[in-house]
């Protein structure tokens, strides 16, 4: 098992699905926790249960669909545990809906918290990352190489996520920092129950969903985790997929 000990890792979303699996995955290898999370019930009740097994956690409930709450959830991080190993952006808004009706407000929701978060996230952490030889991966989607009906928006902020982690990659290419990320499928969270339009053409949404069952989120936590980790010192600039074979063919 991956060792963490004494590695401070920031993580958003991490109240619910796949933020919270991971938060749970990085604790049970000794890291040090900086979470954050909208949800500030949900988040209180995490930290609490970490802290309970003996675990450094730092829980901020913030939107960070701003510039300045993203240095603030770093700077939590920085200020407690004196610097930043890891940064795992997870939080992500699916929000479903069609081209034609789809407000202005509800493309913003989206491009900040799944695009433009995780570049301001990573701005703020990496002076802190650099020194420490750390890490950053991000959460995209198998969204992100498929046309999805219904999902327009969701899919553009995945797919230019992709592309923000390989030209960051290649911007750092020369510096200690490692930037990966990762692109599941389908998994058993809350973020699957968003709701389609009531007119949604079955068949349309059917063309990508998954022919194998999907897994609970601390599945693909592991593979995060990993990511993560020293044993995948030789990747960098990546996505890996983990989505039950969706993206094959």
């Amino acid at each position: 098992m991956e060792d963490f000990t004494g590695k401070t890792v920031v993580i958003t979303g991490a109240a619910g699905g796949l933020g919270r699996a991971t938060a749970l995955a990085f604790a049970e290898r000794g890291a040090d926790l900086v979470l954050g999370d909208i949800n500030a019930d949900s988040l209180k009740d995490l930290a609490a249960s970490l802290r309970d097994q003996g675990r450094a956690v730092v829980a901020c409930p913030l939107d960070i669909s701003t510039r300045s709450a993203c240095r603030q959830l770093i700077d939590a991080g920085v200020d407690r545990f004196g610097g930043v190993d890891v940064l795992c952006n997870i939080a992500g808004i699916l929000a479903p809906g069609r081209v034609e009706t789809y407000t202005e407000d509800r493309w913003d929701s989206v491009m900040s918290l799944n695009l433009a978060a995780p570049f301001w996230l990573s701005q703020a952490a990496i002076p802190y990352l650099l020194e420490r030889n750390g890490n950053i991966v991000n959460v995209a989607s198998s969204a992100a190489f498929k046309g999805q009906a219904y999902t327009v928006p969701y899919t553009a902020s995945k797919a230019a996520l992709v592309q923000l982690t390989r030209s960051m990659a290649m911007e750092f290419l020369n510096k200690p920092l490692r930037i990966n990320a990762i692109a599941p499928g389908g998994m058993l969270t809350g973020m699957g129950a968003d709701e389609f339009p009531a007119d949604a053409e079955p068949e349309l949404v059917q063309r990508y969903m998954p022919t194998r069952p999907m897994p609970q989120a601390d599945v693909v936590a592991d593979l995060i985790v990993y990511l993560a980790s020293d044993r995948a010192a030789n990747i960098h600039g990546t996505c890996i997929a983990s989505d039950g074979g969706v993206t094959a063919g």
